[in-house]
């Protein structure tokens, strides 16, 4: 969890009716007591008024709340038709991100907008998404992440098979179809690769470097050329 998303989680758990402990805290965020205690720090500076009871924890001074988060209706349909076709179109991890996602935005919006997040006229289909190709995201994924290189058995369109080591790049949804963008060894350019059609994938020895000519954005600028 980035710091950010931390000291945005403890404002929330912070209220001026309760003490919460920094053990309690901790225990919630995943973190140590003394990441807690520098975070506590950087809050009351940064001007939340907090106040600190030994032997009872931490509370929001009274009168103070943070505010809620000021969404129109129109903002907040089209967060929750984003997040529904995460749950939808990715893999189960940032599925299971989403969705935990849109509960944190549903705690803190007001409640007079709140029924928008589960308007049931905006569905997001997921019956095309095969299983497999949604664990072949979450691996590539990670392999972007990581700058992995990853070694791919691969089926063309006109079904000739093919074993290449590539630099994973980016991913593309084309509304039924993910692809890869990657840097293809074997034939030293870029190449896009259908995720459906990748039969294996494993993780090869070694990351990629990011050489000027091979980025996602040397990709990106290739494609806009051949458009023009």
């Amino acid at each position: 969890m980035r710091r950010a998303d931390r000291l945005f989680r403890i404002t929330q758990e912070l209220s001026a009716e309760r003490y919460i402990t920094a053990e309690s805290l901790a225990a919630r965020l995943e973190v140590s007591v003394r990441t807690i205690y520098r975070d506590i720090d950087a809050l009351s500076a940064s001007g939340i008024p907090i106040e600190a009871v030994a032997g009872s924890g931490y509370r929001l001074s009274k009168g103070f709340r943070v505010p809620p988060l000021m969404f129109n209706e129109e903002e907040l349909t089209a967060l929750m038709l984003g997040m529904r076709m995460v749950q939808g179109w990715c893999d189960t991890a940032l599925a299971e991100a989403a969705s935990s996602a849109l509960g944190k935005v549903a705690a803190v919006v007001p409640e007079r907008i709140r029924p928008v997040l589960s308007h049931e006229a905006l569905l997001v289909p997921d019956f095309h998404i095969p299983a497999e190709v949604r664990q072949q995201v979450a691996r590539l994924r990670k392999a972007i992440a990581q700058q992995r290189k990853i070694e791919i058995a691969y089926r063309r369109r006109d079904g000739v098979h093919s074993d290449r080591v590539i630099w994973p790049l980016g991913l593309f949804y084309w509304g039924s179809v993910w692809t890869l963008a990657a840097w293809c060894e074997l034939r030293e350019g870029f190449r896009q690769f259908r995720v459906d059609r990748i039969e294996s994938l494993q993780m090869a020895n070694g990351r990629y470097p990011q050489l000027s000519g091979r980025t996602l954005k040397d990709y990106l600028i290739s494609v806009d050329e051949e458009a023009d």
